[in-house]
């Protein structure tokens, strides 16, 4: 278990971050006012907050009704353009994440690349330019276990974007994904000063989490008082 200095603070609703990765979904969730706890499969020492390693679906499925709400962004490799082009492939576990999530009985949100569309449930698009973010980074997200997610007004793509992989000019939006230069740019533009290439190129941005986790914790917030 990864425990770093913990930035969480007391008396706080908890949330699970499976496939936590670095913790661009964790800072989010831990910004709109939950008590983050991450899960991944590999040790993951620059986690911002505890994070337990272990394979997400048996741990959703055994311990998810601990937590008041989960995120989980299964691994979105097999469904990117970046790895069919190369011709690697990775284990589908959108159905198994979703059986294992709905089976908690917990509001929960489940996150992916366009790739996966097909296979999510009238998923909610979030885009960097709804929070001024300068990178589209186009992300869905599917919602259950009672709580449903408003997206903010999308404005309209006016900066060019980078091509992948590339330098970014000034006044254009970067891609930040592969093998891409500019780590310092991409920590600023998206929000992660502590991430390196690895976690930046595969996270989403903290600001799209706190936007979800903020409705997410007003739509709980009733049912925890009556709890009480």
């Amino acid at each position: 278990m990864t425990q770093p200095t913990d930035m969480r603070r007391p008396h706080r609703t908890g949330l699970l971050d499976a496939y936590g990765c670095q913790g661009g979904a964790g800072k989010g969730y831990d910004d709109a006012g939950f008590a983050v706890t991450g899960l991944d499969l590999h040790p993951q020492p620059l986690y911002p907050f505890t994070c337990i390693q272990g394979d997400a679906v048996a741990f959703i499925r055994e311990h998810g009704h601990e937590f008041a709400a989960i995120h989980a962004s299964p691994p979105c490799q097999h469904d990117s353009d970046c790895q069919r082009l190369q011709g690697r492939t990775h284990p589908d576990l959108i159905a198994p994440t979703r059986a294992a999530l709905e089976a908690t009985g917990r509001p929960w949100v489940m996150e992916n690349v366009k790739g996966a569309l097909p296979k999510l449930r009238e998923p909610v698009m979030l885009c960097g330019a709804m929070f001024g973010l300068e990178t589209y980074r186009h992300r869905y997200f599917e919602t259950g276990g009672g709580f449903t997610l408003t997206a903010p007004a999308h404005p309209a793509h006016t900066a060019p974007q980078a091509k992948m992989g590339r330098p970014v000019p000034a006044g254009w939006y970067g891609q930040f994904v592969g093998n891409f230069s500019g780590v310092d740019l991409a920590r600023r533009v998206m929000g992660v000063p502590w991430m390196n290439r690895d976690g930046i190129r595969e996270c989403i941005p903290p600001a799209y989490a706190a936007w979800i986790g903020a409705q997410l914790l007003a739509s709980i917030t009733p049912a925890l008082e009556v709890a009480a």
